[in-house]
Protein backbone atom coordinates (compact mmCIF):
# COMPACT_ATOMS: atom_id res chain seq x y z
CA UNK A 1 0.00 0.00 0.00
CA UNK A 2 0.93 3.76 -0.58
CA UNK A 3 2.50 5.49 2.20
CA UNK A 4 3.09 9.14 2.55
CA UNK A 5 5.85 11.17 5.15
CA UNK A 6 5.74 14.43 6.18
CA UNK A 7 8.95 15.89 7.82
CA UNK A 8 10.14 19.16 8.99
CA UNK A 9 13.68 19.76 7.74
CA UNK A 10 14.91 21.88 10.48
CA UNK A 11 17.84 20.06 12.00
CA UNK A 12 17.90 19.59 15.63
CA UNK A 13 20.78 22.17 15.59
CA UNK A 14 18.95 24.51 14.83
CA UNK A 15 15.81 24.46 17.47
CA UNK A 16 16.55 27.66 17.99
CA UNK A 17 15.63 29.13 14.71
CA UNK A 18 12.52 31.73 14.37
CA UNK A 19 13.11 32.50 10.92
CA UNK A 20 10.77 32.77 8.04
CA UNK A 21 12.40 30.36 5.70
CA UNK A 22 9.95 29.90 2.90
CA UNK A 23 10.30 29.21 -0.76
CA UNK A 24 11.39 25.72 -0.96
CA UNK A 25 12.73 24.12 -3.48
CA UNK A 26 14.27 20.05 -3.86
CA UNK A 27 16.36 17.93 -5.68
CA UNK A 28 16.62 13.64 -5.34
CA UNK A 29 19.46 11.98 -6.93
CA UNK A 30 17.95 9.57 -9.62
CA UNK A 31 20.89 7.20 -9.15
CA UNK A 32 20.50 6.68 -5.54
CA UNK A 33 16.89 8.89 -4.19
CA UNK A 34 18.07 8.11 -0.64
CA UNK A 35 20.30 11.12 -1.52
CA UNK A 36 18.19 14.83 -1.31
CA UNK A 37 18.93 18.34 -1.37
CA UNK A 38 16.44 21.24 0.09
CA UNK A 39 16.44 24.99 -0.22
CA UNK A 40 14.82 27.54 1.65
CA UNK A 41 15.57 31.13 2.52
CA UNK A 42 17.57 30.08 5.06
CA UNK A 43 20.32 32.09 6.66
CA UNK A 44 23.90 30.62 7.65
CA UNK A 45 23.33 29.68 11.35
CA UNK A 46 27.08 31.18 11.60
CA UNK A 47 26.26 34.16 9.39
CA UNK A 48 29.24 33.43 7.34
CA UNK A 49 29.84 34.09 3.60
CA UNK A 50 27.84 31.33 2.33
CA UNK A 51 24.29 30.24 2.89
CA UNK A 52 23.07 26.88 3.78
CA UNK A 53 21.47 24.07 1.70
CA UNK A 54 19.46 21.11 3.56
CA UNK A 55 21.03 17.60 2.98
CA UNK A 56 19.99 13.91 3.66
CA UNK A 57 21.60 10.89 2.49
CA UNK A 58 18.75 9.05 4.02
CA UNK A 59 15.64 9.76 2.30
CA UNK A 60 14.37 12.32 4.10
CA UNK A 61 13.70 11.27 7.11
CA UNK A 62 17.27 13.53 8.69
CA UNK A 63 18.53 16.51 7.30
CA UNK A 64 21.92 18.96 8.26
CA UNK A 65 22.79 21.87 6.81
CA UNK A 66 25.86 22.73 4.72
CA UNK A 67 26.58 26.22 3.90
CA UNK A 68 28.31 25.82 0.82
CA UNK A 69 26.17 28.22 -1.77
CA UNK A 70 27.94 31.60 -2.23
CA UNK A 71 26.39 34.71 -0.58
CA UNK A 72 25.04 34.62 2.52
CA UNK A 73 22.92 38.04 3.32
CA UNK A 74 22.42 37.16 6.85
CA UNK A 75 18.17 37.41 6.53
CA UNK A 76 17.42 34.62 4.15
CA UNK A 77 20.76 33.06 3.68
CA UNK A 78 20.51 33.30 -0.59
CA UNK A 79 17.73 34.76 -3.23
CA UNK A 80 15.86 32.93 -5.28
CA UNK A 81 16.96 29.25 -5.46
CA UNK A 82 16.53 26.10 -6.90
CA UNK A 83 18.34 22.49 -7.43
CA UNK A 84 18.92 19.65 -9.60
CA UNK A 85 20.79 16.28 -9.81
CA UNK A 86 22.54 15.10 -13.49
CA UNK A 87 21.18 12.23 -14.38
CA UNK A 88 24.17 10.76 -13.61
CA UNK A 89 27.25 10.92 -11.57
CA UNK A 90 25.87 12.56 -8.35
CA UNK A 91 27.10 16.11 -9.63
CA UNK A 92 24.56 19.09 -8.42
CA UNK A 93 23.04 22.05 -9.84
CA UNK A 94 22.02 25.52 -8.60
CA UNK A 95 20.26 28.11 -9.67
CA UNK A 96 20.57 31.46 -7.55
CA UNK A 97 19.52 34.96 -7.02
CA UNK A 98 23.13 35.59 -4.82
CA UNK A 99 22.55 37.10 -1.19
CA UNK A 100 25.07 39.51 -1.22
CA UNK A 101 25.40 41.23 -4.82
CA UNK A 102 21.76 39.92 -6.06
CA UNK A 103 23.49 38.65 -9.39
CA UNK A 104 22.27 35.24 -11.13
CA UNK A 105 24.32 32.31 -10.60
CA UNK A 106 24.71 28.66 -11.73
CA UNK A 107 26.33 26.64 -9.44
CA UNK A 108 27.74 23.23 -9.47
CA UNK A 109 28.54 20.95 -7.21
CA UNK A 110 30.54 17.41 -7.81
CA UNK A 111 29.19 15.72 -4.68
CA UNK A 112 27.30 17.46 -1.96
CA UNK A 113 28.65 15.72 0.93
CA UNK A 114 32.12 16.81 0.30
CA UNK A 115 33.43 19.84 1.98
CA UNK A 116 33.93 23.21 0.18
CA UNK A 117 31.75 25.40 -1.52
CA UNK A 118 29.80 25.22 -5.25
CA UNK A 119 31.45 26.66 -7.57
CA UNK A 120 30.02 29.14 -10.00
CA UNK A 121 29.24 28.82 -13.38
CA UNK A 122 27.29 31.31 -14.43
CA UNK A 123 27.20 35.13 -13.35
CA UNK A 124 24.84 37.78 -14.65
CA UNK A 125 24.64 40.86 -13.18
CA UNK A 126 22.14 42.50 -11.02
CA UNK A 127 22.31 44.77 -13.21
CA UNK A 128 20.35 42.55 -15.48
CA UNK A 129 17.50 42.68 -13.30
CA UNK A 130 17.58 38.63 -12.98
CA UNK A 131 14.59 36.03 -11.66
CA UNK A 132 13.40 32.88 -10.45
CA UNK A 133 16.25 30.91 -12.09
CA UNK A 134 14.98 27.29 -12.31
CA UNK A 135 16.89 24.31 -12.45
CA UNK A 136 15.83 21.38 -14.89
CA UNK A 137 18.45 18.81 -15.48
CA UNK A 138 18.20 15.78 -18.60
CA UNK A 139 16.61 13.00 -17.72
CA UNK A 140 19.36 9.81 -18.46
CA UNK A 141 18.39 8.32 -21.85
CA UNK A 142 18.54 11.74 -23.55
CA UNK A 143 21.57 13.31 -21.76
CA UNK A 144 24.11 12.53 -24.75
CA UNK A 145 25.79 9.42 -23.49
CA UNK A 146 26.75 10.71 -19.86
CA UNK A 147 26.78 14.24 -20.49
CA UNK A 148 25.44 16.59 -18.08
CA UNK A 149 22.63 18.44 -20.04
CA UNK A 150 21.07 21.77 -17.55
CA UNK A 151 18.72 23.99 -18.41
CA UNK A 152 17.67 27.08 -16.26
CA UNK A 153 14.58 29.15 -17.18
CA UNK A 154 14.78 32.57 -15.70
CA UNK A 155 13.48 35.88 -16.36
CA UNK A 156 15.99 38.87 -16.93
CA UNK A 157 13.66 42.11 -16.90
CA UNK A 158 16.25 44.15 -19.22
CA UNK A 159 15.68 42.08 -22.23
CA UNK A 160 12.31 43.67 -22.18
CA UNK A 161 9.73 41.76 -24.44
CA UNK A 162 11.32 38.26 -24.62
CA UNK A 163 12.53 38.23 -21.13
CA UNK A 164 11.71 34.79 -20.44
CA UNK A 165 14.77 32.81 -21.07
CA UNK A 166 16.34 29.44 -20.94
CA UNK A 167 19.98 28.92 -20.23
CA UNK A 168 21.33 25.62 -21.56
CA UNK A 169 24.26 23.14 -21.46
CA UNK A 170 24.74 20.76 -23.49
CA UNK A 171 27.33 19.13 -21.09
CA UNK A 172 27.83 21.18 -17.76
CA UNK A 173 29.84 18.44 -15.90
CA UNK A 174 32.81 20.16 -17.53
CA UNK A 175 34.28 23.74 -17.35
CA UNK A 176 32.17 26.43 -16.81
CA UNK A 177 29.49 24.68 -18.54
CA UNK A 178 29.69 26.41 -21.76
CA UNK A 179 25.48 27.91 -20.84
CA UNK A 180 23.68 29.69 -23.90
CA UNK A 181 20.75 31.68 -23.25
CA UNK A 182 17.42 31.15 -25.07
CA UNK A 183 15.16 33.53 -25.19
CA UNK A 184 11.97 31.86 -25.49
CA UNK A 185 9.13 34.61 -25.27
CA UNK A 186 9.13 35.17 -29.60
CA UNK A 187 5.78 36.27 -29.63
CA UNK A 188 5.25 39.57 -31.60
CA UNK A 189 3.77 42.92 -29.75
CA UNK A 190 5.04 41.00 -25.79
CA UNK A 191 5.40 43.78 -23.45
CA UNK A 192 7.29 41.62 -21.01
CA UNK A 193 7.19 38.15 -19.07
CA UNK A 194 6.25 37.14 -15.64
CA UNK A 195 8.99 35.53 -12.89
CA UNK A 196 8.31 31.88 -13.60
CA UNK A 197 10.41 30.17 -16.85
CA UNK A 198 9.13 26.44 -15.94
CA UNK A 199 10.41 23.54 -17.90
CA UNK A 200 9.83 20.01 -18.31
CA UNK A 201 12.59 17.05 -20.11
CA UNK A 202 11.39 13.98 -21.46
CA UNK A 203 13.83 10.96 -22.11
CA UNK A 204 13.55 10.97 -26.01
CA UNK A 205 14.55 14.25 -25.86
CA UNK A 206 11.84 16.37 -25.75
CA UNK A 207 11.54 19.36 -23.66
CA UNK A 208 8.67 22.18 -22.74
CA UNK A 209 9.12 24.90 -21.40
CA UNK A 210 6.03 27.83 -19.84
CA UNK A 211 5.98 30.77 -19.50
CA UNK A 212 3.46 34.11 -18.90
CA UNK A 213 3.87 36.24 -21.82
CA UNK A 214 2.44 39.96 -20.54
CA UNK A 215 0.33 41.69 -23.44
CA UNK A 216 -0.13 45.02 -21.14
CA UNK A 217 0.89 46.55 -17.88
CA UNK A 218 -0.95 48.76 -15.49
CA UNK A 219 0.74 49.93 -12.63
CA UNK A 220 -1.83 50.89 -10.08
CA UNK A 221 -0.98 55.08 -9.88
CA UNK A 222 -2.87 55.08 -6.49
CA UNK A 223 -0.35 52.73 -4.76
CA UNK A 224 2.80 53.25 -3.48
CA UNK A 225 4.72 49.79 -3.78
CA UNK A 226 4.76 48.42 -7.30
CA UNK A 227 1.45 47.32 -7.89
CA UNK A 228 0.48 46.67 -11.38
CA UNK A 229 -2.47 45.44 -13.10
CA UNK A 230 -1.18 42.62 -15.94
CA UNK A 231 -3.05 41.14 -19.02
CA UNK A 232 -1.15 37.94 -20.12
CA UNK A 233 -1.04 34.95 -22.09
CA UNK A 234 0.22 31.44 -20.64
CA UNK A 235 2.57 30.23 -23.43
CA UNK A 236 4.21 26.64 -23.77
CA UNK A 237 6.90 26.17 -26.19
CA UNK A 238 8.85 22.47 -27.45
CA UNK A 239 12.15 21.95 -28.57
CA UNK A 240 12.45 18.32 -29.96
CA UNK A 241 16.19 17.47 -29.78
CA UNK A 242 17.05 18.55 -26.17
CA UNK A 243 17.33 22.08 -26.57
CA UNK A 244 20.68 21.87 -28.52
CA UNK A 245 19.87 22.48 -32.02
CA UNK A 246 20.05 25.37 -34.34
CA UNK A 247 16.46 27.05 -33.74
CA UNK A 248 16.02 26.02 -30.24
CA UNK A 249 12.52 26.02 -28.50
CA UNK A 250 10.84 26.58 -31.65
CA UNK A 251 9.23 23.64 -32.58
CA UNK A 252 5.59 24.47 -31.27
CA UNK A 253 3.64 27.14 -33.00
CA UNK A 254 0.63 28.89 -32.49
CA UNK A 255 -2.13 27.17 -34.30
CA UNK A 256 -4.10 30.46 -34.51
CA UNK A 257 -0.71 33.14 -35.71
CA UNK A 258 1.53 30.78 -36.65
CA UNK A 259 3.69 32.29 -34.25
CA UNK A 260 6.47 30.39 -31.88
CA UNK A 261 4.87 28.67 -28.58
CA UNK A 262 1.21 28.00 -28.30
CA UNK A 263 -1.18 29.83 -26.30
CA UNK A 264 -2.58 27.69 -23.44
CA UNK A 265 -5.20 31.08 -23.05
CA UNK A 266 -5.03 34.41 -24.05
CA UNK A 267 -6.03 37.61 -22.43
CA UNK A 268 -5.90 36.63 -18.81
CA UNK A 269 -6.03 39.25 -15.79
CA UNK A 270 -3.19 39.34 -12.96
CA UNK A 271 -2.81 41.41 -10.37
CA UNK A 272 0.87 41.79 -9.34
CA UNK A 273 1.82 43.70 -5.72
CA UNK A 274 5.75 42.80 -5.59
CA UNK A 275 6.11 44.00 -1.93
CA UNK A 276 2.22 43.56 -0.90
CA UNK A 277 0.43 40.02 0.64
CA UNK A 278 -3.09 39.77 -1.68
CA UNK A 279 -3.75 36.25 -0.31
CA UNK A 280 -3.83 36.18 3.28
CA UNK A 281 -0.72 37.18 4.27
CA UNK A 282 1.10 36.13 1.65
CA UNK A 283 1.26 37.58 -2.35
CA UNK A 284 0.40 36.23 -5.62
CA UNK A 285 1.00 36.56 -9.19
CA UNK A 286 3.88 34.39 -10.20
CA UNK A 287 2.64 30.89 -10.00
CA UNK A 288 3.36 28.54 -12.73
CA UNK A 289 3.96 24.31 -13.18
CA UNK A 290 5.16 21.81 -16.35
CA UNK A 291 5.19 18.39 -16.19
CA UNK A 292 5.14 15.83 -19.28
CA UNK A 293 4.42 11.93 -18.73
CA UNK A 294 7.19 10.23 -18.81
CA UNK A 295 5.72 6.94 -20.81
CA UNK A 296 4.33 9.58 -23.79
CA UNK A 297 6.14 12.81 -24.42
CA UNK A 298 2.85 13.87 -26.42
CA UNK A 299 1.09 14.35 -22.65
CA UNK A 300 1.96 17.47 -21.12
CA UNK A 301 0.48 19.18 -18.45
CA UNK A 302 0.34 22.82 -17.27
CA UNK A 303 -0.83 24.55 -14.22
CA UNK A 304 -1.56 28.30 -13.40
CA UNK A 305 -2.43 30.98 -11.55
CA UNK A 306 -4.99 34.22 -12.36
CA UNK A 307 -7.39 36.31 -11.55
CA UNK A 308 -11.52 37.07 -12.08
CA UNK A 309 -12.35 40.61 -11.91
CA UNK A 310 -9.78 42.25 -14.31
CA UNK A 311 -9.11 45.68 -12.74
CA UNK A 312 -10.79 45.44 -9.75
CA UNK A 313 -9.58 41.79 -8.91
CA UNK A 314 -11.26 39.00 -7.09
CA UNK A 315 -11.17 35.98 -7.15
CA UNK A 316 -7.39 34.34 -6.85
CA UNK A 317 -7.95 30.89 -9.33
CA UNK A 318 -5.72 28.19 -10.15
CA UNK A 319 -6.28 26.18 -13.79
CA UNK A 320 -4.80 22.44 -14.51
CA UNK A 321 -5.03 22.18 -18.37
CA UNK A 322 -3.71 18.98 -20.32
CA UNK A 323 -2.74 18.19 -24.21
CA UNK A 324 -2.55 14.98 -25.60
CA UNK A 325 -0.57 15.99 -28.89
CA UNK A 326 2.55 17.47 -27.59
CA UNK A 327 1.32 20.97 -26.65
CA UNK A 328 -0.99 22.02 -29.83
CA UNK A 329 -4.30 21.71 -28.16
CA UNK A 330 -5.10 22.18 -24.60
CA UNK A 331 -8.46 20.99 -22.17
CA UNK A 332 -9.48 21.79 -18.87
CA UNK A 333 -8.38 18.63 -16.54
CA UNK A 334 -8.99 19.74 -13.01
CA UNK A 335 -11.88 21.50 -11.76
CA UNK A 336 -10.87 25.30 -10.89
CA UNK A 337 -9.61 25.73 -7.32
CA UNK A 338 -9.96 29.33 -6.11
CA UNK A 339 -7.55 30.80 -2.74
CA UNK A 340 -5.29 28.11 -4.28
CA UNK A 341 -1.43 28.95 -5.32
CA UNK A 342 2.00 27.48 -5.62
CA UNK A 343 0.99 24.40 -8.41
CA UNK A 344 3.71 21.80 -9.00
CA UNK A 345 3.27 18.66 -10.93
CA UNK A 346 4.62 15.82 -11.50
CA UNK A 347 4.01 12.36 -12.86
CA UNK A 348 5.73 8.91 -12.25
CA UNK A 349 6.57 6.05 -14.50
CA UNK A 350 3.54 4.57 -14.36
CA UNK A 351 1.71 7.38 -15.39
CA UNK A 352 0.01 8.84 -11.97
CA UNK A 353 -0.14 12.59 -12.67
CA UNK A 354 0.43 14.20 -9.34
CA UNK A 355 -0.92 17.96 -8.48
CA UNK A 356 0.44 19.64 -4.88
CA UNK A 357 -0.69 23.12 -4.56
CA UNK A 358 -1.28 25.52 -1.06
CA UNK A 359 -4.95 26.77 -0.48
CA UNK A 360 -6.59 29.44 1.66
CA UNK A 361 -10.05 28.75 3.34
CA UNK A 362 -11.66 29.96 6.64
CA UNK A 363 -8.09 31.37 7.42
CA UNK A 364 -6.29 28.22 7.05
CA UNK A 365 -3.60 27.30 4.65
CA UNK A 366 -3.66 23.78 3.53
CA UNK A 367 -1.54 22.35 1.54
CA UNK A 368 -2.84 19.15 -0.52
CA UNK A 369 -1.54 16.33 -2.79
CA UNK A 370 -4.08 15.51 -5.32
CA UNK A 371 -2.98 11.73 -7.51
CA UNK A 372 -5.04 10.76 -10.74
CA UNK A 373 -4.61 7.45 -13.51
CA UNK A 374 -7.37 9.13 -15.00
CA UNK A 375 -7.15 12.39 -15.69
CA UNK A 376 -8.29 13.98 -12.63
CA UNK A 377 -11.96 12.29 -13.25
CA UNK A 378 -11.06 10.90 -9.83
CA UNK A 379 -8.29 11.71 -7.81
CA UNK A 380 -6.62 10.56 -4.45
CA UNK A 381 -6.42 13.73 -2.40
CA UNK A 382 -4.46 14.30 1.32
CA UNK A 383 -3.84 16.54 2.60
CA UNK A 384 -0.27 17.34 3.74
CA UNK A 385 -0.15 20.35 6.39
CA UNK A 386 -2.85 22.32 7.13
CA UNK A 387 -2.35 25.49 9.82
CA UNK A 388 -3.98 29.16 10.44
CA UNK A 389 -2.78 31.38 8.02
CA UNK A 390 -2.64 34.50 10.17
CA UNK A 391 0.18 32.48 12.80
CA UNK A 392 3.16 33.39 12.65
CA UNK A 393 2.24 37.19 11.87
CA UNK A 394 4.67 37.83 8.52
CA UNK A 395 8.18 39.39 8.73
CA UNK A 396 7.04 40.31 4.59
CA UNK A 397 6.41 38.44 1.62
CA UNK A 398 6.84 36.04 0.35
CA UNK A 399 5.40 34.55 3.13
CA UNK A 400 5.18 30.74 2.45
CA UNK A 401 6.52 31.22 -0.92
CA UNK A 402 6.24 31.81 -4.58
CA UNK A 403 7.01 28.34 -5.40
CA UNK A 404 6.92 25.03 -3.84
CA UNK A 405 8.31 21.55 -5.73
CA UNK A 406 7.33 18.40 -6.40
CA UNK A 407 9.12 15.48 -8.15
CA UNK A 408 8.70 11.93 -9.63
CA UNK A 409 11.77 9.34 -8.98
CA UNK A 410 10.54 5.69 -10.19
CA UNK A 411 6.89 5.72 -8.83
CA UNK A 412 7.63 7.38 -6.22
CA UNK A 413 6.83 11.51 -5.54
CA UNK A 414 8.81 13.48 -2.94
CA UNK A 415 7.98 17.15 -2.62
CA UNK A 416 8.76 20.00 -0.16
CA UNK A 417 6.54 22.77 0.88
CA UNK A 418 6.62 25.66 3.41
CA UNK A 419 4.06 25.88 6.17
CA UNK A 420 3.72 26.87 9.66
CA UNK A 421 5.75 24.81 12.45
CA UNK A 422 3.09 24.84 15.26
CA UNK A 423 3.64 21.13 17.18
CA UNK A 424 -0.11 19.99 17.19
CA UNK A 425 -0.35 16.68 15.35
CA UNK A 426 -3.78 17.92 14.21
CA UNK A 427 -1.96 20.37 11.65
CA UNK A 428 -1.07 16.97 10.17
CA UNK A 429 -3.34 14.51 9.17
CA UNK A 430 -0.76 12.19 7.85
CA UNK A 431 1.30 12.47 10.39
CA UNK A 432 4.72 13.99 10.76
CA UNK A 433 8.16 14.26 12.36
CA UNK A 434 10.22 17.17 13.74
CA UNK A 435 14.21 17.08 13.64
CA UNK A 436 14.00 20.31 15.99
CA UNK A 437 12.99 19.96 19.60
CA UNK A 438 9.12 20.19 19.90
CA UNK A 439 6.38 19.40 22.63
CA UNK A 440 3.48 18.17 20.48
CA UNK A 441 1.31 17.89 24.17
CA UNK A 442 1.88 21.74 25.07
CA UNK A 443 2.13 22.75 21.05
CA UNK A 444 5.53 24.65 21.72
CA UNK A 445 9.08 24.86 19.90
CA UNK A 446 11.99 24.55 22.35
CA UNK A 447 15.31 25.81 21.70
CA UNK A 448 18.56 23.57 21.92
CA UNK A 449 18.73 23.18 25.42
CA UNK A 450 15.44 21.55 25.17
CA UNK A 451 13.72 24.32 27.78
CA UNK A 452 13.16 27.79 26.14
CA UNK A 453 10.46 27.94 24.44
CA UNK A 454 10.91 29.06 20.62
CA UNK A 455 7.35 31.25 18.81
CA UNK A 456 6.53 29.52 15.93
CA UNK A 457 7.67 30.58 12.29
CA UNK A 458 7.52 29.18 9.03
CA UNK A 459 9.74 25.51 8.30
CA UNK A 460 10.15 24.04 5.06
CA UNK A 461 8.43 19.99 4.99
CA UNK A 462 9.64 17.56 2.79
CA UNK A 463 7.26 14.47 1.93
CA UNK A 464 6.98 11.57 0.67
CA UNK A 465 4.52 9.30 -1.11
CA UNK A 466 5.87 5.95 -1.67
CA UNK A 467 4.17 3.75 -4.52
Amino acid sequence: MPTIKVVDITPKAQSGDANQDCEPNLAVNPENPLEMVATAFTPDPLNGPFAPVYVSTDGGDTWVLKSIVPGNDGIGGTGDISVGFAAHGGRLYTGILNGTTSDLEILRKTDVTAPGPMEVLVDVPVRAIPDQPWVVTGPASANGGGRDVVYVGNNVTTRGAGSATVTVSADASTGTGGFSDVKVDQRPGAKSNGPPVRLAAHADGTVYGAFESYNSIVQDAADPKPAFFVNLDVVVTRDDRGGLGPKPFEDLRDAADGAVGQRVVSHRALEFKIREATLGQERTGADLSIAVDPTDSASVWVAWCDVTGGLLPTDYVLHVRHSTDRGQTWAQAHQDLVDAKNPSLAITSDGLVGLVYQQLAHGQWSTVLELSSDGFKTAESTVLHQAPGDVPVSSGVPYLGDYIRMLAVGKDFYGIFAGNNTPDRANFPVGVTYQRNANFTTHQLLSSDGVTRVPPSIDPFFFHRAA
